[in-house]
């Protein structure tokens, strides 16, 4: 079996200040039920329809962390991609996202530290009616070529 290696994501050479991404996601089931079963969160506010009645919110919304894992999926995939890892994040949650909703995520690079080797990439989502959901300012840390592997790729 031939195994091909996964492209590394940009380096910080790569990577200016504007650059920009958009994802748009519509919340399903599935994914729910994933997020659901993996964390073990048993909060019914997430998923039961008779219980979210009784809140404020009228139905089951989507949890928080749902959401910061569809950030830090897109930074993993795209910008920088492959190889990257956050090292910090700061979200404000303006709204809440109901089930079946599809969301919006705008990504754009606002600064990039070659001294600490960090991008800081700015994130505004806003749901189908263009009310912003969430802000977040991730800071992350692209990949890193080994001097030799990339001696090999020249």
């Amino acid at each position: 079996m031939i195994i091909k290696p996964k492209k590394i994501g940009k380096t910080i050479d790569e990577i200016e200040e504007g650059q920009s991404l958009s994802v748009t996601e519509t919340i399903e089931d599935s994914q729910l039920l994933l997020y659901l079963g993996i964390t073990n969160d048993s909060n019914p506010l997430y998923i039961q329809h008779e219980y979210a009645k009784q809140t404020e919110y009228g139905e089951p919304i989507v949890p928080s962390v749902l959401l910061m894992g569809i950030i830090t999926s897109a930074i993993s995939k795209h910008l920088p991609g492959p190889g990257s890892h956050v090292v910090n994040f700061s979200i404000n949650f303006m709204e809440e996202v109901r089930h079946y909703e599809t969301v919006t995520f705008q990504f754009e690079v606002i600064k990039v530290d070659k001294m600490k080797d960090v991008v800081t990439i700015s994130v505004e989502a806003t749901n189908s009616e263009e009310n912003r959901i969430l802000d977040a300012v991730v800071m992350v840390k692209p990949p890193v070529l080994l001097a030799e592997e990339s001696e090999e790729n020249n």
